[in-house]
Protein backbone atom coordinates (compact mmCIF):
# COMPACT_ATOMS: atom_id res chain seq x y z
CA UNK A 1 0.00 0.00 0.00
CA UNK A 2 1.18 3.20 -0.85
CA UNK A 3 0.68 6.75 -0.17
CA UNK A 4 2.11 10.20 -1.19
CA UNK A 5 3.74 12.52 1.09
CA UNK A 6 2.10 15.50 -0.13
CA UNK A 7 -1.49 14.12 0.76
CA UNK A 8 -2.88 16.09 3.53
CA UNK A 9 -2.62 14.19 7.09
CA UNK A 10 -6.87 14.80 7.48
CA UNK A 11 -7.75 12.63 4.55
CA UNK A 12 -10.09 9.93 4.75
CA UNK A 13 -6.85 7.17 3.70
CA UNK A 14 -4.19 8.43 5.73
CA UNK A 15 -6.70 8.79 8.64
CA UNK A 16 -7.66 5.14 8.61
CA UNK A 17 -3.97 3.98 8.12
CA UNK A 18 -3.07 6.14 10.92
CA UNK A 19 -5.28 4.53 12.85
CA UNK A 20 -4.36 0.97 12.28
CA UNK A 21 -0.79 2.61 13.01
CA UNK A 22 -1.63 2.98 16.37
CA UNK A 23 -2.95 -0.53 17.01
CA UNK A 24 -0.26 -1.83 15.72
CA UNK A 25 -1.53 -3.15 12.69
CA UNK A 26 0.33 -1.26 10.21
CA UNK A 27 3.96 0.35 10.29
CA UNK A 28 5.03 2.72 7.38
CA UNK A 29 8.82 3.59 5.58
CA UNK A 30 9.31 6.28 3.65
CA UNK A 31 11.33 6.11 0.09
CA UNK A 32 13.75 9.08 -0.35
CA UNK A 33 14.68 7.99 -3.71
CA UNK A 34 10.78 8.53 -4.86
CA UNK A 35 9.89 11.72 -4.22
CA UNK A 36 9.74 10.63 -0.26
CA UNK A 37 6.95 7.95 -0.55
CA UNK A 38 5.48 6.34 1.82
CA UNK A 39 4.94 3.02 1.52
CA UNK A 40 2.39 0.67 3.73
CA UNK A 41 2.95 -2.91 5.47
CA UNK A 42 1.45 -5.33 7.99
CA UNK A 43 3.09 -5.77 11.03
CA UNK A 44 3.69 -9.50 12.74
CA UNK A 45 0.78 -8.49 14.66
CA UNK A 46 -1.11 -7.38 11.55
CA UNK A 47 -0.16 -10.09 9.46
CA UNK A 48 -0.80 -12.30 12.17
CA UNK A 49 -4.97 -10.51 12.58
CA UNK A 50 -5.54 -10.52 8.55
CA UNK A 51 -4.71 -14.42 8.79
CA UNK A 52 -8.21 -15.27 10.40
CA UNK A 53 -10.34 -13.50 7.59
CA UNK A 54 -12.01 -15.92 5.65
CA UNK A 55 -10.24 -15.23 2.65
CA UNK A 56 -7.10 -15.69 3.96
CA UNK A 57 -7.53 -17.95 6.92
CA UNK A 58 -5.13 -21.32 5.89
CA UNK A 59 -2.80 -19.12 3.82
CA UNK A 60 0.92 -19.16 4.51
CA UNK A 61 2.10 -15.41 4.92
CA UNK A 62 5.15 -14.77 2.91
CA UNK A 63 8.14 -14.68 6.04
CA UNK A 64 8.86 -11.07 4.80
CA UNK A 65 6.02 -8.82 4.98
CA UNK A 66 6.70 -7.37 7.97
CA UNK A 67 10.30 -6.89 7.94
CA UNK A 68 10.95 -3.23 7.35
CA UNK A 69 14.34 -4.01 5.51
CA UNK A 70 12.71 -6.61 3.21
CA UNK A 71 9.97 -3.90 2.71
CA UNK A 72 12.32 -1.18 1.53
CA UNK A 73 14.35 -4.05 -0.63
CA UNK A 74 11.25 -4.96 -2.31
CA UNK A 75 9.12 -1.92 -2.26
CA UNK A 76 9.77 -1.13 -6.11
CA UNK A 77 8.08 -4.56 -7.39
CA UNK A 78 5.73 -4.90 -4.49
CA UNK A 79 4.44 -1.28 -5.74
CA UNK A 80 4.49 -2.62 -9.56
CA UNK A 81 2.27 -6.15 -8.57
CA UNK A 82 0.11 -3.29 -6.92
CA UNK A 83 -0.26 -1.33 -10.10
CA UNK A 84 -0.93 -5.01 -11.82
CA UNK A 85 -3.71 -5.63 -9.34
CA UNK A 86 -5.75 -2.46 -9.63
CA UNK A 87 -6.72 -2.59 -13.45
CA UNK A 88 -8.38 -6.23 -12.81
CA UNK A 89 -10.41 -4.63 -9.68
CA UNK A 90 -11.50 -1.47 -11.86
CA UNK A 91 -12.31 -3.63 -14.75
CA UNK A 92 -14.79 -5.51 -12.65
CA UNK A 93 -16.69 -2.22 -11.80
CA UNK A 94 -16.77 -0.61 -15.40
CA UNK A 95 -17.76 -3.87 -16.72
CA UNK A 96 -20.76 -4.28 -14.11
CA UNK A 97 -21.75 -7.92 -14.17
CA UNK A 98 -18.11 -9.15 -12.25
CA UNK A 99 -17.09 -8.87 -8.95
CA UNK A 100 -13.20 -8.58 -8.30
CA UNK A 101 -12.42 -7.09 -5.15
CA UNK A 102 -9.05 -6.12 -3.10
CA UNK A 103 -9.35 -9.62 -0.99
CA UNK A 104 -9.16 -11.02 -4.23
CA UNK A 105 -5.87 -10.34 -5.46
CA UNK A 106 -4.00 -12.19 -2.53
CA UNK A 107 0.38 -11.23 -2.84
CA UNK A 108 2.73 -14.20 -2.57
CA UNK A 109 0.90 -17.32 -1.69
CA UNK A 110 2.98 -20.24 -0.82
CA UNK A 111 2.15 -23.61 -2.60
CA UNK A 112 4.57 -26.52 -1.65
CA UNK A 113 6.28 -28.92 -4.10
CA UNK A 114 8.46 -30.66 -1.59
CA UNK A 115 11.71 -30.99 -0.18
CA UNK A 116 11.04 -28.11 1.64
CA UNK A 117 10.73 -26.04 -1.43
CA UNK A 118 7.52 -23.82 -2.84
CA UNK A 119 6.41 -21.96 -5.81
CA UNK A 120 5.39 -18.80 -4.40
CA UNK A 121 3.54 -16.56 -7.20
CA UNK A 122 3.14 -12.74 -7.34
CA UNK A 123 -0.14 -12.78 -6.75
CA UNK A 124 -3.11 -15.27 -6.59
CA UNK A 125 -6.29 -13.85 -8.33
CA UNK A 126 -10.17 -14.41 -7.71
CA UNK A 127 -12.12 -13.22 -10.60
CA UNK A 128 -15.92 -13.82 -10.70
CA UNK A 129 -17.44 -12.72 -14.04
CA UNK A 130 -20.90 -12.89 -13.35
CA UNK A 131 -22.75 -11.13 -10.19
CA UNK A 132 -22.52 -12.37 -6.53
CA UNK A 133 -24.78 -14.99 -6.18
CA UNK A 134 -25.49 -15.08 -9.57
CA UNK A 135 -25.08 -18.13 -12.43
CA UNK A 136 -20.76 -16.64 -13.21
CA UNK A 137 -18.17 -18.53 -13.30
CA UNK A 138 -15.17 -18.40 -10.87
CA UNK A 139 -11.76 -17.50 -12.70
CA UNK A 140 -8.48 -17.62 -11.15
CA UNK A 141 -4.53 -16.82 -12.25
CA UNK A 142 -1.53 -17.03 -10.85
CA UNK A 143 0.39 -13.73 -11.73
CA UNK A 144 4.21 -13.34 -12.18
CA UNK A 145 5.01 -9.42 -12.56
CA UNK A 146 8.42 -9.39 -14.37
CA UNK A 147 10.20 -5.98 -14.17
CA UNK A 148 12.89 -6.94 -16.46
CA UNK A 149 15.48 -7.27 -13.68
CA UNK A 150 16.24 -11.00 -14.37
CA UNK A 151 17.16 -12.19 -17.85
CA UNK A 152 14.36 -14.15 -20.39
CA UNK A 153 15.69 -17.43 -19.68
CA UNK A 154 15.48 -17.22 -16.17
CA UNK A 155 11.86 -15.98 -16.49
CA UNK A 156 11.25 -18.67 -18.73
CA UNK A 157 12.43 -21.42 -16.47
CA UNK A 158 9.68 -20.49 -14.00
CA UNK A 159 7.32 -22.67 -16.64
CA UNK A 160 9.18 -25.16 -15.00
CA UNK A 161 8.52 -24.30 -11.54
CA UNK A 162 4.92 -24.08 -12.32
CA UNK A 163 4.86 -27.52 -14.08
CA UNK A 164 6.09 -29.23 -10.88
CA UNK A 165 3.51 -27.48 -9.00
CA UNK A 166 0.82 -28.72 -11.22
CA UNK A 167 1.94 -32.79 -11.17
CA UNK A 168 3.05 -32.74 -7.39
CA UNK A 169 1.60 -35.25 -5.24
CA UNK A 170 2.71 -34.59 -1.24
CA UNK A 171 4.00 -38.01 -0.44
CA UNK A 172 1.61 -39.49 3.03
CA UNK A 173 3.08 -39.29 6.64
CA UNK A 174 4.85 -42.76 7.51
CA UNK A 175 2.33 -43.72 9.53
CA UNK A 176 -0.54 -43.11 7.32
CA UNK A 177 0.95 -45.03 4.22
CA UNK A 178 -0.29 -48.47 5.12
CA UNK A 179 -3.92 -47.07 5.45
CA UNK A 180 -3.83 -45.21 2.64
CA UNK A 181 -2.88 -48.42 0.49
CA UNK A 182 -6.54 -49.38 0.82
CA UNK A 183 -7.54 -45.82 -0.18
CA UNK A 184 -8.33 -43.59 -3.31
CA UNK A 185 -5.78 -42.74 -4.46
CA UNK A 186 -3.75 -39.62 -3.95
CA UNK A 187 -4.31 -36.82 -5.92
CA UNK A 188 -2.18 -33.49 -6.52
CA UNK A 189 -1.51 -31.21 -4.07
CA UNK A 190 -3.29 -27.56 -5.28
CA UNK A 191 -6.57 -29.94 -5.97
CA UNK A 192 -6.76 -29.34 -2.23
CA UNK A 193 -7.96 -25.29 -3.10
CA UNK A 194 -8.67 -24.99 -6.18
CA UNK A 195 -11.32 -27.16 -8.79
CA UNK A 196 -9.02 -26.41 -11.49
CA UNK A 197 -5.58 -25.24 -12.06
CA UNK A 198 -5.21 -21.34 -12.17
CA UNK A 199 -4.31 -20.54 -15.33
CA UNK A 200 -0.83 -18.43 -15.14
CA UNK A 201 -0.41 -14.71 -16.40
CA UNK A 202 3.17 -13.04 -16.98
CA UNK A 203 2.98 -9.59 -16.68
CA UNK A 204 6.01 -7.59 -18.51
CA UNK A 205 7.16 -4.15 -17.33
CA UNK A 206 10.66 -2.06 -16.99
CA UNK A 207 11.63 -2.82 -20.83
CA UNK A 208 10.44 -1.51 -24.30
CA UNK A 209 8.57 -3.14 -26.83
CA UNK A 210 12.04 -5.07 -28.27
CA UNK A 211 12.61 -6.45 -24.79
CA UNK A 212 8.98 -7.83 -23.77
CA UNK A 213 8.77 -9.13 -27.30
CA UNK A 214 12.55 -10.92 -26.51
CA UNK A 215 10.65 -12.42 -23.06
CA UNK A 216 7.80 -13.58 -25.29
CA UNK A 217 10.27 -15.67 -27.35
CA UNK A 218 11.97 -17.28 -24.50
CA UNK A 219 8.62 -18.18 -23.07
CA UNK A 220 7.53 -19.20 -25.95
CA UNK A 221 10.73 -22.02 -26.58
CA UNK A 222 10.84 -22.72 -23.34
CA UNK A 223 6.95 -24.16 -23.51
CA UNK A 224 8.03 -26.39 -26.40
CA UNK A 225 9.92 -28.49 -24.26
CA UNK A 226 9.08 -32.41 -24.01
CA UNK A 227 8.75 -32.31 -19.72
CA UNK A 228 6.40 -29.09 -19.82
CA UNK A 229 3.46 -30.59 -23.02
CA UNK A 230 1.12 -32.02 -20.54
CA UNK A 231 1.05 -28.56 -18.00
CA UNK A 232 0.75 -26.74 -21.49
CA UNK A 233 -1.48 -28.82 -22.52
CA UNK A 234 -3.57 -27.98 -19.24
CA UNK A 235 -3.06 -24.99 -18.34
CA UNK A 236 -3.69 -21.24 -20.51
CA UNK A 237 -0.57 -19.69 -20.22
CA UNK A 238 -0.48 -15.65 -21.66
CA UNK A 239 1.82 -12.85 -21.12
CA UNK A 240 1.23 -9.40 -21.66
CA UNK A 241 2.47 -5.62 -21.35
CA UNK A 242 1.79 -3.73 -17.78
CA UNK A 243 1.39 -0.55 -20.17
CA UNK A 244 -1.29 -2.13 -22.11
CA UNK A 245 -3.01 -3.50 -19.39
CA UNK A 246 -3.26 0.17 -18.06
CA UNK A 247 -3.85 1.49 -21.23
CA UNK A 248 -6.99 -0.39 -21.92
CA UNK A 249 -7.74 -2.90 -19.22
CA UNK A 250 -6.89 -6.84 -19.11
CA UNK A 251 -10.24 -7.70 -21.16
CA UNK A 252 -9.02 -6.29 -23.88
CA UNK A 253 -6.89 -8.99 -26.59
CA UNK A 254 -3.45 -7.71 -25.38
CA UNK A 255 -2.61 -10.81 -23.99
CA UNK A 256 -0.27 -12.95 -26.05
CA UNK A 257 -0.52 -16.76 -25.33
CA UNK A 258 2.82 -18.40 -25.21
CA UNK A 259 0.45 -21.76 -26.59
CA UNK A 260 -0.38 -20.17 -29.87
CA UNK A 261 2.41 -17.50 -31.43
CA UNK A 262 1.16 -14.88 -33.30
CA UNK A 263 -2.11 -14.15 -31.27
CA UNK A 264 -3.45 -12.06 -29.07
CA UNK A 265 -6.41 -12.50 -26.51
CA UNK A 266 -8.52 -11.42 -23.76
CA UNK A 267 -7.43 -13.23 -20.39
CA UNK A 268 -10.69 -14.52 -19.94
CA UNK A 269 -10.14 -16.64 -23.03
CA UNK A 270 -9.03 -20.48 -22.43
CA UNK A 271 -8.93 -23.09 -24.84
CA UNK A 272 -8.51 -26.88 -24.88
Amino acid sequence: MQDGAATYEGSGPRRRLAKLRAEGLVDRITLPQRGRLRVWFPTSYGVQVAGEFPELRGRRPSRTVSDRTAVRLRAGHALTVTETGLPFLQDARRRGGELCRPLDWIPEVYHPVGGGEAVIPDALLFYRDGYEGGDGSMLRAFVEVDRATMGPERLAAKLNSYARLHHYVPAPAPGRRQRQAFQEPRQEEWRRHYPLFPRLLFVLDGTGPAGIETRIRALRAAATEPTLTSFMRDVPVLAAPLVDLLRGGPAEPVWHPVQDPGSTVSWFQSWS
